[in-house]
Parts: C-alpha cells; sequence; structure tokens
C-alpha cells in the first residue's frame, strides 16, 4: 500500500433479527470515514426469522448511503461465531486492510470507527478492542445490569489470571481487526458459539499480535440477548483453561497452535527439577562429556563454566552452539556419529530418545560403542506418558498430541517406567539409578512459590507411586559388554592361564 492509496476498510455487521436496527446502525457509520479509507460495508443476517435480509437489502440500494453496502444471507444459522468466520473470509478473499466487527442491534456505537480505527492506521496494534469496562461505573451508567457487569469482571479477571494478561474487558463485541493479523491466526477452527471472541482474543495473544483497547459507551436498548450466560461463562473459561494447559504442554488444541516460529524450541532447565538439572548434579568435576541432543549448548555451558568439564555436543539442527568444545552436526536417525566414545566419562542423552524412530536400535549401537568403556556412565531421560494427567486425560477420551510435553508431536515413541526400563535392561546396560521428575511446573507458572509447592507436592507424590507420579524418567545407566567383548576376554584370559599352566609344569 503506496503512501497515496487509501487503506481498504470494511465495516462488518453481524445481523439477526435486525430488521428495527439495521438501518439506523449502517446511518449512524460516519461519512467521514471515506476522507481516510476505502471503506465499504457487509451485512451478514445470519438466518433471521424476521425481515433483517430484506431491510439491508434495501439499505445496500439507498443512494443516500455514502458507501458499498454488501447485504449476505446465511440459508442455515451459523451461529455468532460461524458469522464472523464468513466476514472475515470475505475480507481475507477481497484483500481488505482493516476490517471493524459492529452488531445490527446498534449495542455499539458505529460514531466511534474513526477513533478506533487509529491504532490499526498507525500500525500501533493488530487488533482494537472497545471496552466498557475502562470508565468507572460507565457501564453501569450505560445501563448493563448488575449481574452482567458482575459477571464481565469476574471472568475477565479469572481469564487474565489464567493468562498472564491484563485486559479491561474480554467480552465486548466492538472489535477492530488488521486483516492480516486475521490471516495469521486460525480463526476457522474457533467455535461458531459466543466464545469465538474469547478464543480470538487467545490466538492473538499466543502469536504475539498486540491487542489495544480503548473506552467505549454502554448502550442497552431493547434488543433480545441471545445468550446463555452460564454456558458462555463455562465456555470461556474452559477456552482459557485449554490454552493455559496447552502453554503448559499438558494440553493440545489446534486451534491455538498459532505461536510464531521458535528456532530453538528448547531452554534450560537448571534451576527447577529436571533431567538436566539432574544430570548436572551427577557429573563429576574436570570429566570429559558428550551431550547428545545439546540443542544449543545451555547444559554443556554450564558444565563448562561449573564444573571444568569439556563437552563435545551432537545435534541435528542447531547451528549457533555455546560451551561446546566440539560440535557433531548428525541426524541421529542416521546411526551414530564415529567418534571415539572411549574417551569420555559420561554420555547425556536427555529427553531425546523419544524422538527417534528406533530407540532399540540406537541403544544397541551405543553398548556396541561404549562397551570398550566400562568407565562411562550413560544418563538418559525421557518422558513418562503413565503421569497421571495423560491417564486422567484419556479417562476423559482425550490423547492430545502438543507442541512439547508428554505427548509432543516430534515424540515417535512413548514409555513408562516399566517399558523404558525394560528398553534399556533389554539392550544390555544395568540400571544405576531411576529417579522420578516432577512436572515442571516452574516452566509453566514461574518460578514462585505456588511452582515451589506444586514441586514439593509432586515430590512426596512421586516416593508414594513412581510410575503413577513422575512426569519424567530419569536413569543412570552403564553398558554391559558385548557378548564379543566378553568372548574375546575370555579367549584372552584362557591362552594367560593356559601359558601359567604350562610354565609351571616346565
Amino acid at each position: 500500500m503506496s503512501p497515496q492509496t487509501k487503506p481498504r476498510l470494511l465495516v462488518f455487521i453481524v445481523a439477526y433479527n435486525a430488521e428495527k436496527t439495521i438501518r439506523k446502525v449502517v446511518q449512524r457509520i460516519p461519512a467521514s470515514l471515506r476522507d481516510s479509507y476505502d471503506a465499504d460495508v457487509l451485512i451478514i443476517d445470519d438466518s433471521s426469522k424476521d425481515s433483517t435480509f430484506e431491510q439491508s437489502h434495501s439499505v445496500s440500494q439507498d443512494q443516500a448511503i455514502p458507501f458499498r453496502v454488501t447485504a449476505m444471507f446465511n440459508p442455515v444459522n451459523q451461529g455468532y461465531g460461524g458469522n464472523q468466520k464468513i466476514g472475515y473470509r470475505y475480507a481475507l478473499e477481497n484483500h481488505y486492510d482493516f476490517v471493524a466487527l459492529i452488531h445490527g442491534d446498534g449495542q455499539y456505537a458505529p460514531e466511534l470507527l474513526p477513533e478506533l480505527l487509529e491504532p490499526l492506521r498507525a500500525g500501533q496494534a493488530s487488533a482494537v478492542f472497545g471496552s466498557r469496562m475502562m470508565t468507572p461505573n460507565g457501564a453501569l451508567e450505560g445501563g448493563m445490569p448488575l449481574y452482567k457487569f458482575v459477571g464481565n469482571k469476574t471472568l475477565t479477571w479469572i481469564q487474565n489470571k489464567l493468562l498472564g494478561s491484563h485486559m479491561s474487558e474480554f467480552h465486548s463485541g466492538y472489535r477492530l481487526y488488521s486483516v492480516n493479523a486475521l490471516a495469521g491466526i486460525p480463526f476457522q477452527r474457533n467455535s461458531n458459539d459466543f466464545h469465538f471472541d474469547t478464543e480470538i482474543i487467545v490466538q492473538l495473544m499466543i502469536a504475539g499480535l498486540k491487542i489495544k483497547e480503548l473506552p467505549i459507551p454502554t448502550f442497552y436498548g431493547d434488543e433480545v440477548c441471545h445468550v446463555n450466560g452460564w454456558k458462555y461463562g463455562l465456555n470461556v473459561l474452559v477456552a482459557a483453561l485449554k490454552a493455559r494447559l496447552q502453554s503448559a504442554g499438558l494440553f493440545y488444541d489446534r486451534k491455538f497452535d498459532c505461536s510464531p516460529p521458535d528456532t530453538s524450541p528448547y531452554q534450560p532447565k537448571l534451576t527447577y527439577d529436571s533431567p538436566h538439572a539432574y544430570a548436572f548434579d551427577r557429573v563429576r568435576e574436570g570429566s570429559r562429556v558428550l551431550d547428545i541432543g545439546c540443542a544449543a549448548g545451555y547444559l554443556g555451558t554450564y558444565l563448562t563454566e561449573q564444573k571444568q568439564c569439556r563437552v563435545d555436543g551432537i545435534d541435528s539442527f542447531s547451528d549457533q552452539v555455546r560451551g561446546i568444545e566440539n560440535f557433531y552436526k548428525h541426524d541421529l536417525n542416521a546411526g551414530l556419529p564415529k567418534l571415539d566414545y572411549s574417551q569420555y566419562d559420561y554420555i547425556l542423552m536427555l529427553d531425546v530418545i523419544e524422538h527417534l524412530a528406533s530407540p532399540e536400535a540406537f541403544l544397541d549401537e551405543m553398548r556396541i560403542m561404549l562397551s570398550s568403556n566400562p568407565k562411562a556412565e550413560f544418563l538418559i531421560s525421557t518422558a513418562n506418558v503413565a503421569y497421571f494427567i495423560p491417564r486422567f486425560m484419556m479417562l476423559l477420551g482425550q490423547f492430545n498430541y502438543g507442541k512439547r510435553g508428554i505427548l509432543d508431536l516430534t515424540h515417535t515413541r512413548l514409555f513408562t517406567f516399566a517399558s523404558f526400563t525394560r528398553a534399556i535392561e533389554q539392550s544390555g546396560y544395568d540400571v544405576l539409578e531411576r529417579v522420578g521428575v516432577p512436572g515442571p511446573f516452574p516452566l509453566a507458572l514461574g518460578e514462585n512459590w505456588l511452582s515451589r509447592l506444586l514441586v514439593g507436592i509432586n515430590r512426596a507424590l512421586i516416593a508414594i507411586s513412581r510410575g503413577l507420579f513422575s512426569y519424567q524418567i530419569f536413569l543412570r545407566i552403564k553398558a554391559q559388554p558385548t557378548l564379543e567383548t566378553l568372548l574375546k576376554t575370555a579367549h584372552e584370559q584362557s591362552a594367560v592361564r593356559r601359558d601359567s599352566l604350562t610354565a609351571r609344569s616346565s
């Protein structure tokens, strides 16, 4: 868009049984919008039972209206959210820059459109919401019933707590979006019901897009409310809770899979109970370490700086690695790289084996590599699919893969404590230590008193049932000598003893 070109604006009016108000709503749209925008109006009647479409069509033919008006009709009611989806699809297909949502019942003042559009035009936000709660007592003075006011405030407070946000209101229907922002989120996967509005807010937040709120007046006339308050309240809270659980890796819903691409998905986990912290504690100072799946070298840096270790690393995607003496870019599904494995005191493989196509083949190959190095300890971890939360979710019929966590979408194999231990032992390793790892509450909730309390409770539960309450499995193991090594040793020792017997008898 050149500086001389006006931004294209779609004023989108959702309408249902609005025959008495729809013309007035269009007439109230400020003609001054034409000075700054190439503005059109779209009315979509969601299968009204009155003459809303006929009135809308009449408005579209009215030469006194200063905008191009398009009236559309859904033959089957799509719901409040479903109707929005169609309008936003229209905005995308017709290459508008901005879309402003108002309601056909006149509850939200079209006169405020120029003011509300300004942050979008200035590039200060990707979405602008009109808030009825920014002016103290303004909503009540505007006729909002007290029970709705209290419900709005309560739901918004809970949603802010769940999402870590600071919105003054989640429940306003006066919304303006950058069409580019809509193109970047999967709004088409949202509910067709009224909590579509909450889901699209969550998507914008996850995508890292800026939302700006501006105060608007509250107006309650004689419009009919089609919202079931209890159902709506439950739905918006469930949506916010799902998003929070997804951020913690405990739940997955495709509609909330809209975070910006992350070139380095693995983060250091050394300040709370985790396989990385456990491995750091067990590695002796000055050791020679091979970190398989070293990512950007977080653990290697700590081992180098805090314990004066010499660390080599293997990873398939990391290009900028620190804290690593020798880095080998290698796909473990193609086997192990050719290295001198006898030089290492510790082999680390933390939260990696579940990503491999054939974990058993890898363990077999590693055992061969380590068979000549009886001193080396192998520290390995994986997720525990039998953790009580996935078990409970499965009880509810849910088996939700996600971007991270136990059911990471990139995991090819899932283990329990028993199946992982069995795989290790059958591949020829001695298990020296088994540790259950608590849930990553500090990662999900921040490092605070609540996360520390939950970690403490989880530790206590692990002491009762390691298989049920361990979020991850951490094992310290050693490779047993291979049969080839044992046979070779037997030959060598037999020859030594025969030579000794011959020497004694002569």
